[in-house]
């Protein structure tokens, strides 16, 4: 029972530490993105677009391609910081991260497009500069609408299997998350295991989305009375 709590609190820090991440990427990106024209934007929103169709295990190859003892990031990350990712639960976080990315990115792009740009303009001609604008005017009133997609991306990292598996392994108490200790359980044919291992991520996967339901129901439309 402990290696089954173990692998529940690691996969829950592995998707929270994901979503930390894509909420820094994600909603800047989505922000850029839907305030700014520039050649290639479509093509960059389609290379952020594309973890969410990928293979899993496609993805996890480009990422050991990428950030693996011979790749040109985990190369550098090792020579100069004696960094290994591959193997470690931080290798985790970064195949989560990239994995659930998409659910974030587009729905802050999205909400950021929707936003009053006259409310925007308002601010400016009172002075504010375009980082107060952005904290104070354009982030908060595109909150509802990034919320949402912040929710489905954890539950996305919380399932995360193909990609963490190539990048990250399977070892207990280390790299082991909750969909890849179920794939090991039902491996050992330990049924027993294997259903409570299920059992705790659906629970957590039909909250997350019941939480996200209830924010996403309760976006202020044009018209709407609060």
């Amino acid at each position: 029972m402990m290696v089954e709590w173990t692998a529940l609190l690691l996969s829950l820090k592995v998707a929270g530490c994901a979503i930390a991440l894509n909420l820094v990427a994600g909603v800047g990106l989505g922000a850029v993105l839907a305030r700014w024209r520039f050649p290639g934007r479509e093509l960059l929103d389609t290379f952020c677009t594309l973890p969410m169709v990928l293979p899993p295990t496609v993805l996890g190859y480009y990422l050991l391609v990428l950030i693996g003892r011979n790749g040109p990031l985990g190369a550098w990350l090792e020579r100069y910081f004696g960094i290994h990712l591959v193997f470690t639960w931080q290798g985790a976080v970064i195949a989560a991260a990239i994995a659930s990315f998409p659910l974030v990115f587009k729905p802050a792009r999205a909400a950021f497009e929707n936003v009053d740009r006259q409310l925007e303009q308002a601010a400016r001609v009172l002075g504010v500069a375009e980082a107060g604008i952005f904290l104070r005017v354009s982030l908060p009133l595109a909150w509802r609408g990034i919320l949402p997609g912040v929710l489905l991306g954890f539950a996305r990292a919380m399932g995360e299997f193909g990609a963490t598996l190539m990048v990250a392994g399977s070892i207990p108490g280390k790299t082991q998350t909750l969909s890849i200790a179920i794939y090991e359980a039902v491996q050992a044919g330990q049924d027993g295991r294997a259903n409570f291992l299920v059992l705790v991520t659906s629970v957590i996967c039909i909250v997350t989305l019941l939480l996200a339901g209830t924010v996403g129901a309760r976006r202020i439309v044009p018209g709407q009375r609060r």
